[in-house]
């Protein structure tokens, strides 16, 4: 089921090179990259974990992400990751935005200027140097996917005949890394300004809420097919409390959301009923559409006026 348009990838599985927690200003660098995602419209992020996984999630549980494992014996290749991830959103958004977590210190003009692109694939570069993050139509999944070589996500790339660009972006962030912790905080005054942005967490109510980030992205997994109890895996969801909230949100729409199936292993399998999809669908478009008139009179009131320099 296809909801979005641009979905999101970050890797931090290898214990040797990821370092998903590192502080950086007041935030680790996996959560910066988080709103930096987030703050261009992209939806689902999708976590690959492996490094420090149980911090990882502690730390996002709030931010409506999925989390997916990497069981790679030994350090995990990025190129696993990136399988992972593009296998994951393959049929649930037009194009997947990739970037590994050591590459924390891109903005949200970078990921928007690549997103006005229409390449197969379309990588950021800095003063003619290709970095991160890396934008991944639909159409280049397979042929990523089937890559065996050994040169990893660049080799992936220049062995398939993909139409590709290097944009070059006025952001040196695109090319800074958690191995240089010195220029990461030269570049973090700079970097907060390109974040500020306003914060809304969307849901619905009536005499109390019975629709949330979390109940949405379980929505989303369901409609792929997901069983509840992988669904509240990669979601860090309680399986109790996962369907108190199914069925109060049932109960307050009046109609069938979720489709049971009782019995087989793990409890039985569960998908959206046509209903559900419908609504799911509808409220996505719902929260795109207020994602871009609030960034839009944000930037009108606050930046352009220079009320906030």
């Amino acid at each position: 089921m296809r909801i979005s348009k641009v979905g999101g990838v970050i890797a931090a599985a290898n214990k040797k090179v990821a370092q998903p927690l590192l502080q950086v200003g007041t935030i680790s660098v996996i959560r910066r990259i988080v709103i930096t995602y987030q703050q261009a419209g992209i939806f689902p992020i999708v976590i690959i974990t492996g490094a420090e996984e149980d911090e990882v999630k502690r730390q996002l549980a709030s931010y409506g992400v999925i989390f997916v494992q990497n069981t790679e014996e030994g350090e995990p290749e990025l190129l696993t990751s990136v399988k992972l991830g593009l296998e994951y959103l393959d049929g649930k958004c037009d194009r997947v935005m990739f970037t590994p977590v050591n590459v924390p210190m891109f903005t949200p003009t970078t990921l928007l200027t690549l997103m006005e692109r229409d390449e197969d694939i379309v990588i950021a570069s800095y003063q003619g140097h290709g970095g991160h993050p890396v934008l991944i139509s639909r159409k280049a999944i397979p042929a990523i996917l089937r890559y065996r070589g050994g040169d990893g996500l660049r080799g992936a790339i220049s062995s398939s005949r993909l139409w590709r660009a290097w944009v070059d972006v006025d952001d040196r962030g695109v090319l800074l890394n958690v191995h240089n912790v010195d220029e990461l905080e030269a570049q973090l005054e700079e970097h907060n300004a390109a974040i500020l942005h306003p914060v809304l967490h969307m849901r619905m109510e009536k005499e109390t809420p019975f629709l949330n980030e979390r109940l949405k992205l379980l929505l989303f997994l369901l409609s792929n097919n997901y069983s509840i109890r992988k669904g509240c895996q990669c979601t860090g969801l309680a399986y109790s409390k996962a369907w108190e909230m199914i069925n109060q949100l049932e109960h307050n729409l009046g109609y069938l959301v979720v489709e049971r199936q009782r019995g087989g292993k793990g409890g039985g399998g569960t998908s959206l009923t046509p209903e559900g999809e419908r609504f799911l669908l509808a409220y996505q478009e719902f929260e795109e559409a207020i994602h871009r008139l609030a960034q839009k009179e944000f930037r009108e009131r606050f930046i352009d006026t220079k009320i906030i320099p």
